[in-house]
């Protein structure tokens, strides 16, 4: 009888180790934002498109309004146990580019409380002119669902 209760005990154990360990909290990361390391490798009227593409690579978005800004964007999710997904954190990093196609500022946004934050910049005026494509790609960012948007051609 000692062997079958210890046999048991130890499958209970493993039962709630394996149940224990289900309810973790898993991370999903999405997008790609340069690391400031490679940022800081950027000269702020010297660097052109072709030198920040070859630096950091190709952005996740461009301007809404022509090729003045590059969006490079990045989110982290967290799932819990039954609860649905949640966007831990959402950023943004934004080059905007000159007339002449030199770099005029770098600025890194977040999402604070719903409203976008300024989190670090290069100059110190904002030169994105399409705020409300920043705002939309902050919150939106990974909520897309391809089937619904599919679905909706049709209507």
């Amino acid at each position: 009888m000692g062997i079958t209760t210890g046999r048991a005990a130890k499958a209970l154990l493993i039962v709630a180790a394996l149940a224990v360990a289900g309810c973790a909290a898993q991370f999903r990361n999405h997008g790609y934002i340069p690391e400031e390391t490679d940022l800081q490798a950027l000269i702020v009227g010297v660097d052109t498109r072709d030198t920040v593409e070859a630096t950091v690579g190709k952005p996740t978005t461009g301007g809404v309004l022509g090729d003045e800004s590059w969006y490079y964007v990045r989110s982290r999710v967290r799932d819990f146990a039954w609860r649905a997904p949640e966007t831990i954190e959402r950023q943004v990093l934004a080059i905007s580019f000159s007339e002449d196609g030199t770099v005029r500022n770098i600025e890194r946004f977040g999402l604070e409380e719903g409203r976008v934050v300024a989190l670090s910049r290069r100059v110190t005026e904002t030169s994105i002119r399409d705020a409300g494509l920043l705002a939309q790609l902050l919150r939106n960012f990974g909520r897309i669902n391809v089937g619904d948007a599919l679905a909706g051609g049709d209507g």
